[in-house]
């Protein structure tokens, strides 16, 4: 019974997973409810563990959908079209070294330091307040396609990227937020954002495992993977919803939402504090 459970958990933090990874609104502000309001019976370190590996099924989702885009060995593209495919991947990698260099130095000092409540709440809020006023003085784009981008660019997003080490930021909803302030069209913005998710998070996942030492049971193996497979089918949906969306919307709304949430994760975690005090 404790088996199954778990595993109706494991899908339960899949689709929370595969919505909130995409959406500029912070997958560790809706996880750290989640984790409080569903406990599974697992270690501390596979948990930790879990965390960020249950990822790698929603970066999957990026790989599929964009297989294309992101091949540069594609027989249908032609010289030029692989050049691109090329120039765009050294742009991602150059766009993920401030916060490869940040994160591998201080991962451990950063998770211990701010994943908490009340660190999650003030990031929903405070980023949330930012996308409303980007997009009340949003800027005509000049940039619509990511090959317009020059590298100085590309690592001025990845600076953006940095400030998503700190939990309930939104690794998203920072890059998304950077790129469009940088003068990106909110396509372009969530396509690089999408991009840039491929090596930050194999890496932080393998950074993760290599910690961990692999001493898990085969229950926890087993929800690591029904986690990572209800996250890559959840996210196929949620991408696609996202681009819909953008094309006739800006992130205003996204803004509000944060705002929102991070006030019932402060609330609860209020409410929950004086209660067992």
């Amino acid at each position: 019974m404790d088996v199954f459970l778990n595993i109706l958990k494991a899908v339960l933090y899949g689709i929370v997973e595969g919505i909130t990874e995409w959406l500029p609104v912070s997958s560790t502000g809706h996880l750290i409810l989640v984790e409080d309001l569903v406990k599974f019976n697992f270690s501390d370190s596979f948990m930790e563990m879990f965390r960020v590996v249950i990822q790698l099924g929603a970066i999957m989702a990026v790989v599929i959908l964009y297989f294309h885009k992101l091949n540069p060995f594609s027989p249908k593209k032609s010289p030029v079209g692989k050049k691109k495919t090329w120039d765009m991947w050294f742009k991602v990698i150059v766009a993920c070294v401030p916060a490869g260099i940040i994160g591998i130095l201080f991962d451990d000092k950063i998770d211990s330091a701010f994943y908490n409540a009340w660190v999650v709440s003030a990031t929903l809020i405070i980023y949330g307040v930012l996308f409303i006023i980007l997009e009340n003085h949003h800027v005509k784009p000049k940039i619509h396609n990511i090959n317009q981008m020059s590298y100085k660019y590309a690592l001025a997003i990845g600076a953006f990227q940095v400030l998503a080490l700190i939990p309930g930021t939104s690794r998203s909803g920072a890059t998304i937020l950077g790129a469009v302030f940088l003068g990106a069209s909110r396509a372009v913005s969530a396509e690089f954002s999408f991009f840039l998710s491929i090596p930050v998070m194999f890496g932080a996942s393998l950074i993760k495992i290599v910690k961990s030492g692999l001493g898990f049971t085969g229950t926890e193996w087993t929800a690591l993977f029904v986690g990572m497979l209800i996250a890559f089918v959840v996210s196929i949906f949620a991408i696609k919803y996202l681009m819909a969306y953008i094309k006739n919307h800006d992130f205003k709304a996204f803004g509000y939402y944060r705002i929102i949430l991070g006030v019932v994760v402060l609330a609860y975690f209020i409410t929950k504090t004086f209660a067992f005090a």
